[in-house]
């Protein structure tokens, strides 16, 4: 089942050119793995899937983005948004106790029953691999926790919402092997039940994670594959190159 269909896609940023003609789809319940050098537009593509462009005051674009057939600008962006979360490279636990920073969502959807944000906090902690550290904790502050956790909290805040994309931006750029090991291994379960996109600048992470890659330089989609494919015969030397290092 196609998730994204994206077609014709250009993006600028006053005069420079960011994505350039990208046509691509995105499958449900897949991980994508996308890689590229530093300015080969991947979080620009990332940050379309839910339209934070726009939020920058000279973006401009073309093309078509489909989210489940429908155009996304036709969707109310909060409740897009609620539909296509997003996990960034830096975690930014609220200044609230562990159970408020995951049932916050949930409250400003209007979830006030004190059993129900209960249980959504202990489903969502769960599903991020959190749930044991935390669970006779929850009433302290989220900003003692490790940044490894910290981030797998912001992956439950994420899900506490229910959404059925997950864009994460460089997820475990600042966190130990470790902690990047549980935060793969979250998203290894989550891809039964979600669509996953992740950007990272790792591509030992990418190669671990992903169903398929995709490869961005200068604004371009390179190749896009099966994840095997592309790190044993990427059909691009390019790809070939950037994956060997050397470039990027």
């Amino acid at each position: 089942m196609v998730k994204f269909n994206i077609e014709g896609l250009n993006i600028w940023f006053g005069q420079i050119h960011s994505i350039k003609e990208l046509r691509m789809e995105i499958y449900a319940n897949e991980i994508l793995s996308v890689i590229g050098p530093a300015n080969s537009g991947k979080t620009t593509f990332l940050r379309m899937l839910n339209r934070l462009n726009e939020l920058e005051t000279n973006f401009s674009m073309k093309g078509k983005v489909e989210f489940d057939r429908q155009d996304i600008f036709t969707f109310d962006t909060e409740a897009l948004r609620k539909k296509i979360g997003m996990v960034f490279a830096l975690p930014l636990p609220l200044p609230l106790s562990i159970f408020d920073n995951v049932a916050y969502g949930a409250r400003m959807h209007g979830v006030r029953q004190k059993k129900k944000l209960e249980d959504i906090v202990e489903k969502a902690l769960q599903e991020a691999y959190l749930w044991d550290e935390v669970k006779d904790r929850l009433a302290t502050s989220a900003f003692k926790l490790s940044g490894g956790q910290q981030q797998r909290l912001c992956i439950a805040r994420t899900l506490a919402v229910e959404p059925e994309v997950i864009l994460f931006d460089e997820p475990c750029s600042g966190l130990d092997p470790i902690s990047t090991a549980k935060v793969e291994e979250a998203m290894r379960k989550l891809k039964q039940c979600y669509t996953l996109v992740l950007v990272t600048n790792n591509v030992k992470q990418a190669a671990r994670v992903g169903d398929r890659t995709a490869f961005f330089l200068s604004g371009e989609l390179v190749e896009i594959d099966k994840t095997e494919k592309i790190f044993t015969m990427p059909s691009e030397t390019r790809t070939d190159e950037y994956i060997r290092g050397k470039f990027g």
